[in-house]
């Protein structure tokens, strides 16, 4: 999560909120097993979910993970990508990681569809947690909630104070990302495909006993 300061002097987030594709179809009905998707520039894969996958997260009104959720395994030829959308980075106190850009289409099936797409920052809600304490000892602290629409004001009180925030996503590369796909699109260069599997979510959980 990037350089924290003691004392809950500041707040890092991820994701682009609004514009995170697992936010906008927060029961996986688009999302799954070979879903074509942007990835760093090129095509790619949802190969299964992620390893920190929580299917179970629990969920506000409109569907919304109010807790971490929804994460996805990919796959993609490098040779087509561009480091424009793949870059390497250095954490401090965590070492060497890769920022990818990723873009998944999400079609309009239906109404249940076009209300989650409709998701907004202020509809958005995550948990605040200190990584110092809490997954050093684990003991789990609640510092309250928050949506991405404080998280991108610059601004949330924790703890009674004001805390400065900072994204380790960029919205604004999202928003081009998404831009950049739907041209891809309307240019018939990027052809939608169906899941041949479901992620594991709230309403569906997957068990092999049954394959």
């Amino acid at each position: 999560m990037g350089t924290l300061k003691p004392g809950c002097r500041n707040a890092n987030y991820c994701s682009a909120g609004e514009l995170s594709p697992l936010l906008n179809d927060p029961l996986y009905r688009t999302i799954g097993i070979g879903t074509r998707i942007f990835l760093g520039g090129g095509l790619g894969y949802v190969t299964w979910h992620g390893t920190q996958h929580n299917p179970q997260a629990l969920r506000s009104e409109n569907g919304v993970p109010r807790r971490p959720a929804g994460t996805m395994m990919v796959q993609g030829d490098l040779k087509q990508m561009s480091a424009k959308w793949l870059r390497g980075v250095s954490l401090l106190g965590y070492g060497s990681s890769l920022a990818v850009g990723i873009g998944v289409p999400i079609p309009i099936l239906n109404e249940e569809m076009a209300r989650f797409t409709g998701v907004a920052d202020k509809d958005i809600h995550t948990q605040v947690v200190d990584y110092g304490h809490d997954y050093t000892n684990g003991i789990a602290r609640n510092y309250g909630e928050v949506s991405y629409a404080d998280l991108k004001s610059g601004m949330i009180e924790v703890a009674g104070k004001k805390v400065p925030t900072a994204p380790l996503s960029s919205v604004v590369k999202a928003r081009e990302i998404a831009e950049t796909l739907q041209k891809w699109i309307v240019d018939q260069k990027f052809q939608l495909s169906e899941p041949v599997g479901n992620f594991p979510s709230a309403d569906f959980n997957f068990d092999p006993s049954l394959d």
